[in-house]
């Protein structure tokens, strides 16, 4: 019988959601919603609400990222969102309802999977993936042979590091911190070193035109203006690539010890796969520049940038459904 309902995977990431139709990716928004306070209404959503982030009067239009680590935090918002979202790509009116694969960070509790699944349950039929095993069948590794595949997703709210095989994670972690923690510190930096305040935008914004995770041959600058902390006025600073390098190794060292815990969890014949055949980077965070030479230095094992770091994690969810008779045997209920 021929099934008239779309089906889409998605990627539920806390800075950024991004559907998968067909092979590709659709659309892709912040995950950000602006809310009228006194009639408590979505005004805005996506890329609209993110450029009134710090411009609009918080007495009157609250600026919100539904998703915290990588985890619902605002299940409404989340679940309105999702629903706003879909309807952009599939048109307001829908005789099915879409076939939704949605991507979890791995090791979230029953209760953090369920408000997931109940979110993606008011916008259609919805099925959970864990991200890793998303992404690794988004970069096509052989996840369904007993060799040992390792992925790392580094997203804004979470990264996580899995060991995967005959699909399932074998070994897997999950650290609540991400490209936001990098953004912090980066603000911190700049707070201690030149008595300015930044915000999260612009240390965002930083990050991805001068950032680097390993000193680089190539020393950028950019210039911008902090408020500064006694007067409170604005004042003009240039920072610097090597400054960067030296601001985000504090964060970066947290996510290297947990991708080493990992490794170190994972049985001795997978472990040697992976010293075999490296692992995969994907996620927004592994763009920066520098981050796969400064993991291999790091772990001793061989890290490489995939070839669609951020969309690996929603065309993996959708490639899910093929198989998802034989993933769902390993996968927590909720």
């Amino acid at each position: 019988m021929a099934s008239f309902s779309r089906e889409l995977g998605i990627d539920l990431g806390t800075m950024f959601i991004r559907i998968a139709e067909g092979d590709q990716v659709v659309l892709q928004e912040p995950t950000i919603v602006a809310v009228d306070i006194e009639e408590q209404k979505i005004v805005a959503v996506g890329e609209e609400a993110l450029s009134m982030v710090g411009r609009v009067s918080v007495e009157t239009i609250e600026v919100t990222r539904p998703l915290h680590h990588g985890v619902v935090a605002y299940y409404e918002l989340t679940e309105r969102l999702l629903d706003h979202l879909v309807r952009k790509i599939g048109g307001s009116v829908r005789l099915f309802k879409p076939r939704i694969l949605i991507s979890h960070p791995y090791g979230i509790t029953s209760v953090e999977r369920r408000a997931v699944h109940e979110a993606a349950m008011q916008v259609g039929d919805a099925l959970l993936v864990p991200q890793p095993l998303a992404a690794a069948l988004g970069i096509d590794l052989p996840i369904n042979t007993p060799t040992g595949n390792m992925i790392v997703c580094m997203g804004g709210g979470c990264t996580q590091a899995a060991v995967i095989a005959m699909h399932d994670v074998v070994s897997g972690e999950t650290l609540r911190q991400g490209g936001l923690e990098l953004d912090e510190a980066i603000a911190g930096y700049v707070r201690r070193k030149y008595g300015l305040f930044i915000g999260q935008r612009t240390a965002e914004m930083v990050k991805l035109r001068i950032g680097a995770a390993t000193p680089q041959d190539e020393e950028l600058s950019i210039e911008l203006q902090g408020q500064d902390q006694v007067s409170g006025l604005p004042r003009p600073l240039t920072l610097t690539t090597s400054e960067i390098v030296e601001a985000v190794q504090d964060p970066l060292d947290e996510i290297f010890e947990m991708i080493r815990r990992v490794l170190e969890k994972t049985p001795p014949e997978l472990a040697s796969d992976i010293i075999d055949r490296g692992v995969a980077l994907c996620g927004g965070g592994a763009l920066m520049r520098g981050i796969d030479r400064l993991m291999t230095q790091k772990l001793g094992v061989p890290a490489y940038l995939v070839d669609n770091p951020a969309n690996c994690i929603a065309e993996g969810a959708l490639r899910a459904s093929s198989i998802y008779n034989l993933l769902e045997r390993h996968l927590p209920q909720y």
